[in-house]
This record gives C-alpha cells, structure tokens and sequence, in this order.
C-alpha cells in the first residue's frame, strides 16, 4: 500500500472509532459529567470545607486535576477495550486481519478513538468542574502532555485486554480490580506527603501516581515527585504498549482460533 492507501486506511478507522464515540454519547460521554459532578459536589462542596487547604489551594482545586486525570484514563481504557472486543466477538475484525492493512494501522485506529474519547471525557470534568471553583491553567503543555500520554497509554492497556478477552466479563476485570484501586490510591484525593513515609514509597511505586502528579502540576505548579520520572514513564510505557500491541495483533493472539 502505499502512502495515501495508508492514510485513506487510518483515516476511516479512526472516523469510524470517533463517530461510535458520538452516536452513542450517552454511554460514552454523558456518565463521567454526572459521575464526577457527584464527586464534585461531596467531596468539594460537602466534604471540602471541612477539609483544610493543600499546599495553598482549597481542596475542591486540589482534587480537581485527579478527577479529569482519572476519567481520562478509565475512559480511554473502556472505550477501546469494549470496541476491539465486539469487533472480535462480531467476527469483523476478521476483514481487517484479510485486508492489506497494516497491523500498526489496525492498533492505532482503535487507540486514537480511545483517546479521543479520554481526552474529551476529561475536557467535560473540567468544564463541570467550573460550577465548583475556579480552574488554574499553571502550564498549559504539561497539561497537553499528560492528558494526551496517558490517554494513549490506557487505551493501549484496553487493546491488550480486549486481546486476551475470551467473554465479555473479562474486559471488566482491569477496570474493576486494577485501574479503581490504582486511581484511588495515586494521590487523587491527597497529597502523598500526607501519608505515613512507608506509605509514601508505596505511591511512587503506583505508576498512576506520576500521572496524577504531573498533571496536577500543569494546573495548580505542585507536584509531589520528579516530573521527568513522570515523562520518562509515559513515554517508555507508550512505545512498549505500541510494540506488544502490534506483536500480539501480527502473531493473531486472541484472534484467530
């Protein structure tokens, strides 16, 4: 194929992708502005004033960042997991796997429609977020970064569990006993510098942590660990998600019986 073919052949997928993501806006944009809109109200409005201000901001800011951080990611993650495993499931993606394709065109169609998914999820949370407390853009490039990154991550992370799916069921496992826990305990709601020290060096072993982190820098100008640990994270994980992705589709794990 050649180089137009290739764009013509990613180009589709990917409408394709974006377009399920706004025909079916009630299940894929709608629950996380009603979801986090409850968050907001509880933890920032009932909760909040109860709470002392961190590091200078009241905690209604403070916890704001980690609530678009972490609808970004179980966005992207769902969105892409549920949408390669009906193709599989449906038996089309048998048509992609025949066509002259690429594989790196099959993986990268399904993430783009991830993130963006993700990256307007969390746009919305924002933007739900302004009925509560004003918004502080401290970097406006990190915020791009890390909104971007992890959204690409997790939606790479949804591709391989939708590869290894065998039922519907088992694309709810990650979500359920390994992104929740994982987004809890990455310093959403807090500052780790709050935590026992032992508990401390737990989070920095949380790698949603440094995504968290840097993101609420891009916002607030804190952060609780080296932002370069940050960067280097997303970017080694991304291109390791791209390659086991692209080895997996090429050697037809989970797609062909």
């Amino acid at each position: 194929m050649n180089a137009y073919r290739l764009y013509i052949s990613w180009l589709t997928l990917t409408r394709k992708e974006v377009m399920r993501v706004l025909r079916i806006w009630t299940q894929t944009l709608l629950p996380p502005a009603i979801t986090m809109g409850i968050y907001f109200v509880v933890f920032g409005s009932f909760l909040g004033g109860q709470i002392k201000e961190i590091e200078g901001y009241p905690y209604i800011q403070f916890i704001l960042p980690g609530l678009v951080m972490m609808t970004c990611i179980t966005s992207s993650f769902s969105n892409v997991a549920s949408s390669f495993f009906s193709a599989k499931f449906m038996r089309h993606i048998e048509e992609m796997l025949v066509s002259p394709m690429p594989d790196w065109i099959m993986v990268t169609g399904f993430v783009a429609g991830g993130i963006v998914r993700g990256v307007i999820c969390g746009i919305i949370v924002a933007l739900v977020g302004l009925f509560f407390t004003q918004i502080p853009v401290f970097n406006v490039f990190v915020i791009a970064f890390y909104l971007l990154a992890s959204a690409s991550l997790f939606s790479l992370a949804g591709l391989l569990n939708a590869l290894i799916a065998r039922k519907f069921d088992d694309i709810s496992i990650v979500p359920t006993f390994i992104l929740t826990p994982l987004t809890y305990f990455a310093g959403t709601f807090y500052s780790i510098k709050m935590l026992p020290e032992t508990w401390q060096k737990v989070s920095l072993a949380n790698p949603i942590f440094y995504m968290v982190d840097g993101f609420r820098y891009g916002f607030l100008g804190i952060h609780d660990a080296s932002l370069m640990v940050g960067v280097v994270l997303l970017v080694v994980l991304n291109l390791a998600g791209l390659m086991l992705s692209m080895h997996l589709v090429k050697k037809g794990v989970g797609l062909r019986s």
